[in-house]
């Protein structure tokens, strides 16, 4: 059984701030050869404000791995390592985690099994409505206990759940003295982390400072390293050619940057990381008397589409037909489209379904009109306008009656989960590295009782995911696969392109995780 998902998770997938949870990184590469700075301050560049330092909201998670640890800790090429589990064993419905000895909060109290299965308790309770720590957990009830003598947490789901390690396995930890007063979260750390928040200021800069004697990083990762910083500092800069010209004069020493600008950082000698991303996923509403109800209308629209034509706008002139729902180097990502999306003549596929059209050239069925309504939002990404107009010259072309919406995201949000008004959303992926995160958006009900907004109903994909559950962590990636590639050929939902997107340092080296998430340990500070 699903959990309601409040509003503030439902804005959190739809605009993929949700937390990486595995997947593939990478090592910057960078020319720089100077000297290590011992305990200088770095400098980070984000897109915008952090108003909560909590942990489990919405905000917070996306800057929590700088002062809070995980039982488990994701690898640059998608692996696990250490973190506060030493080791750990899980099945379909259980997972247990043996801790490391020695670890501390920052408020130097020892860090116990029952603490951290306070904190796993307190995180899942839909009643604290947490929706950053939802973004993280897996979406089966669950309990968590504790054994302090041997150092054990073990986790015990309701239903069964393949990626257990991978979700409550790198949930962050807050410590006693947070759980004890959760309202002081929101401008104080109280973790087990590297760091510790320092300096906050309404709309930045934020500052981390080290803490020392810290050795339970990723595989035994210390703060005693070297070139690690001792100031983390996070100002924020909203437009990305900003951040690119700051690179290149040196007013920050790290920051993401994407699209064009991305052209402007080459041969400067900055450090870089890969970061891929699905750009422009496209929903098709399939509620009862909606015209996109009917498999075949939607498999010929999808057949109409020039899909590297689309690429190419999504990612300016460069792209790459999307191959899965979630980006590269997501667990379980396949090679599937271009095997399993409809290819038929959509004029064909159209008329044999009974759409013919009028004098005036207009597709009409029982004297009905093939109308459609396309919406999508510039706050999701600046080509996505252009991704839209392209499929609606397309669809026109066919004899549909196509209106192109243009709304602000809270609009978008209101017709997505509110009041259904739309036929075709060009959005923005949930960005999950897990095939999991994608269940309640493709099955199960139709808000507000879930997240399955276009009305999704495959029978076919439904089978697949109740079978794959029972499949410990990535034994089930084929079954996976298949449920992926029989949304496909249904056409229930189109990703448009694979995108790329940078993290760029001057004078620093880093590793990132999925999503262009910062290893705070790896920092490393040059001359």
């Amino acid at each position: 059984m699903l959990r309601r998902t409040p509003p503030a998770v439902l804005t959190a997938a739809l605009t993929a701030t949700a937390l990486a949870l595995s997947g593939c990184g990478g090592v910057a590469r960078s020319s720089t050869t100077t000297p290590l700075v011992d305990r200088g301050t770095v400098r980070i560049a984000e897109a915008g404000e952090t108003p909560s330092f909590d942990p489990y909201s919405t905000f917070g998670a996306s800057q929590a791995h700088y002062a809070y640890d995980s039982l488990v800790n994701p690898t640059p090429g998608g692996g696990l390592a250490t973190g506060l589990a030493t080791s750990w064993r899980a099945t379909a419905t259980t997972a247990v985690f043996t801790l490391r000895a020695g670890v501390t909060c920052s408020d130097g109290t020892p860090l116990t099994a029952s603490a951290v299965a306070r904190s796993l308790t307190y995180a899942a309770d839909p009643d604290n409505q947490l929706a950053g720590a939802r973004t993280v957990l897996p979406n089966v009830p669950f309990t968590a206990r504790a054994d302090d003598r041997t150092r054990t947490v073990s986790v015990s789901a309701d239903a069964p759940f393949p990626f257990l390690i991978r979700t409550v396995g790198l949930l962050p930890i807050v410590c006693p003295a947070g759980l004890d007063r959760p309202g002081s979260l929101a401008r104080a750390t109280q973790g087990t982390g590297p760091y510790v928040l320092t300096r906050f200021s309404p709309g930045g800069p934020y500052e981390f400072t080290v803490r020392d004697g810290y050795t339970w990083g990723p595989d035994g990762a210390t703060t005693a390293a070297r070139g690690l910083p001792e100031r983390i500092r996070l100002s924020v800069v909203p437009q990305t050619s900003t951040a690119a010209n700051l690179l290149l004069t040196g007013g920050v020493d790290i920051a993401p940057v994407s699209g064009p600008d991305r052209a402007r950082l080459t041969g400067h000698g900055l450090a870089t990381t890969e970061v891929a991303t699905v750009v422009g996923m496209t929903f098709f509403n399939q509620r009862p008397g909606r015209v996109l109800a009917d498999r075949a209308v939607r498999r010929a629209l999808v057949s109409a589409l020039d899909r590297r034509g689309l690429a190419n706008v999504a990612v300016g002139g460069t792209g790459r037909p999307a191959a899965d729902f979630g980006a590269e180097g997501s667990v379980c990502h396949g090679d599937l489209a271009d095997a399993h999306l409809p290819t038929r003549d959509a004029d064909e596929a159209l008329r044999e379904a009974g759409w013919t059209r009028s004098a005036g050239g207009a597709r009409t069925k029982d004297g009905r009109t093939l109308r459609l309504r396309l919406i999508t939002s510039p706050d999701l990404g600046p080509t996505l306008a252009s991704v839209a107009e392209l499929m609606a010259r397309r669809w026109t072309a066919l004899g549909a009656k196509v209106e192109l919406v243009t709304e602000s995201l809270p609009a978008l949000v209101n017709a997505m989960y509110t009041t259904a008004d739309f036929d075709v959303v060009v959005g923005s992926t949930p960005g999950f590295a897990l095939p999991a995160g994608f269940i309640p958006f493709f099955s199960g009900p139709a808000p507000a009782g879930g997240l399955n907004f276009a009305g999704v109903v495959n029978p076919e994909y439904d089978a697949l995911v109740a079978r794959a559950l029972r499949e410990p962590d990535t034994t089930g990636c084929a079954t996976w696969n298949r449920a992926a590639a029989a949304l496909l050929r249904s056409a229930d939902a189109l990703p448009i392109a694979e995108g790329r997107s940078g993290v760029y340092g001057h004078r620093t080296t880093f590793t990132t995780t999925f999503g262009g998430r910062l290893v705070p340990t790896s920092i490393r500070l040059h001359q």
